[in-house]
């Protein structure tokens, strides 16, 4: 299994990746397993990363489940469908802000992150693709603690941030305005606040894709150094649960690590923000999550929002 444009000699290491991994799910003991942290599931109607377009689809969800709770039947708090496309090693996001009010089959209108409670990442697929019109290929999931680990150990991450903002409850000292460096807990409310953003949940949404962009940026930075990504598969895997096979999840890493920077591009599907059933909501533009979807489907690129 090959991702096109990967050339040989990282054929061969997914291979032997492949083997030890193999060797590690069989040789550590049960009671050394970790907690499911982050959990990555291929979508049944999708083949394998080698199969089909150049461009895989990622659907990003942050989980709001607490501890003891179902990670995939919790309301999602973060939406980002990525794609990436392996053969320009161009990639974007397109950011749907967590309150988007959609019509889920058998449920009537919902919170659009509501789907992934009611049917766990097959339905906040089929939900993605019902707004956008593109279907992913594989749905994460991930709970806070493990992504404010998971950038502590990359040694945080630098953002550029458009402005000052702050919230007494996650981040009461606040985020001034320009270049910043942001560890894991910061990430984090940087990428959850909403109510103190002028543009509410839309600029959530984008502020979820800088954070995007400073991880992807020092993964990148990283991505040369011997065993790299081999010693992040191996850890993500202590902590993650899959139907997605060893040397298809290090494909998977390699591809996010080849993007360019400058070939990303991001948009957040636009709206209007309202209220039913005493609640705020977002009532999404259709028409332009439709052209958004249409525009990046067949090779992972936005001219424009």
């Amino acid at each position: 299994m090959v991702v096109r444009g990967f050339p040989l000699v990282r054929t061969l290491r997914t291979g032997v990746l492949c083997l030890v991994l193999a060797v590690v799910a069989f040789a550590v003991p049960p009671s050394s397993v970790q907690t499911t942290d982050v959990e990555l599931v291929r979508i049944k109607r999708a083949g394998g990363v080698s199969v089909g377009s150049d461009v895989i689809w990622i659907l990003a969800v942050g989980s709001d489940a607490r501890p003891g709770q179902d990670m995939l039947h919790s309301r999602g708090d973060a939406l980002q469908l990525v794609g990436v496309n392996t053969r320009t090693d161009s990639a974007t996001a397109i950011g749907v802000p967590r309150d988007s009010w959609v019509s889920l089959p058998g449920h009537g209108m919902q919170k659009i992150n509501s789907a992934l409670y009611f049917g766990g990442p097959e339905a906040m697929a089929a939900a993605m693709a019902d707004l956008i019109g593109i279907t992913p290929d594989y749905v994460l999931v991930t709970r806070f603690p493990f992504f404010e680990d998971m950038v502590d150990d990359i040694g945080g991450i630098e953002v550029s941030n458009p402005r000052a903002f702050k919230d007494p409850y996650l981040k009461k000292e606040g985020f001034r305005a320009g270049r910043i460096h942001l560890g894991g807990y910061d990430a984090m409310a940087f990428s959850r606040i909403r109510k103190e953003l002028p543009g509410g949940d839309f600029d959530r949404s984008a502020n979820q894709q800088r954070t995007l962009r400073g991880i992807h940026a020092r993964i990148r930075s990283q991505a040369d150094r011997p065993g790299f990504i081999e010693r992040g598969v191996m850890t993500v895997l202590k902590h993650m649960a899959t139907n997605v096979g060893p040397a298809e999840l290090y494909e998977l890493a390699q591809a996010v690590a080849q993007v360019e920077p400058r070939r990303i591009t991001t948009c957040v599907i636009r709206g209007r923000i309202g209220s039913t059933a005493g609640q705020s909501v977002v009532y999404p533009d259709v028409a332009q999550a439709r052209r958004l979807g249409n525009a990046a489907r067949s090779d992972a690129t936005l001219g424009g929002c």
